[in-house]
């Protein structure tokens, strides 16, 4: 039991957490409220490498932790996107595309940690994640930062690289390789999906 609420478990949860206060400073109608979401953003993304560095220097490697650790990461990706969603800042498809893509993978991932069997991941996937990172934070920085004082000079350059031309084509980019990522994925661990699943799709008893 003490395994399940370890210290990187402790902060996998702590980004789940995270992840609604987030939104909360996102959609408040204070533009200084509104910056503190960069920062408990930036704070949510920094557990991920953090948790992972502790689990491996101690030792607490676990099934719950492999289990939880990309959920977490999941959460917190989608609540951004959704959150730039309901803001009216990126396209919904380019949305619905990622976290569909994003939810079956963790999940299948996740579950094949759980039951002792390994995921090969891809280049692919490893760029996909870097360039879903680069890309909320290209609409978080210039959502924040178009209403601070001290940027209020190049207030009008920030509002148009945040039109729907450049947000749409980087969110277009970064939803078609996700999707090719997935589909990647799928293809280079078939057998283990086989494994996991027999043909009528129930799961197996394998442990």
């Amino acid at each position: 039991m003490k395994f399940i609420f370890s210290p990187p478990n402790q902060l996998t949860f702590l980004r789940i957490l995270l992840a609604p206060v987030f939104l909360v400073l996102l959609f408040a109608p204070d533009p200084v409220i509104r910056q503190w979401s960069f920062v408990v953003y930036t704070a949510a993304a920094l557990t991920d490498w953090y948790d992972g560095w502790l689990a491996r220097r101690w030792g607490y490697v676990t099934r719950w932790g492999a289990f939880f650790d990309p959920l977490a990461d999941k959460v917190l990706t989608s609540s951004a996107l959704f959150g730039f969603l309901v803001l009216d800042l990126v396209p919904g498809w380019t949305v619905w595309a990622i976290v569909i893509r994003d939810v079956v993978i963790t999940i299948l991932r996740s579950y094949s940690e759980y039951k002792g069997k390994t995921f090969d991941t891809s280049k692919l996937a490893k760029t996909k994640t870097f360039a879903q990172m680069v890309a909320i934070y290209y609409v978080l920085i210039l959502y924040v930062g178009k209403d601070m004082a001290l940027l209020a000079p190049a207030a009008s350059t920030l509002q148009s690289l945040l039109g729907p031309i450049p947000v749409g084509v980087l969110m277009a980019l970064i939803a078609g390789i996700t999707v090719l990522s997935g589909i990647l994925y799928l293809v280079e661990n078939w057998s283990t999906v086989h494994e996991l699943f027999d043909f009528s799709g129930r799961v197996t008893e394998s442990d």
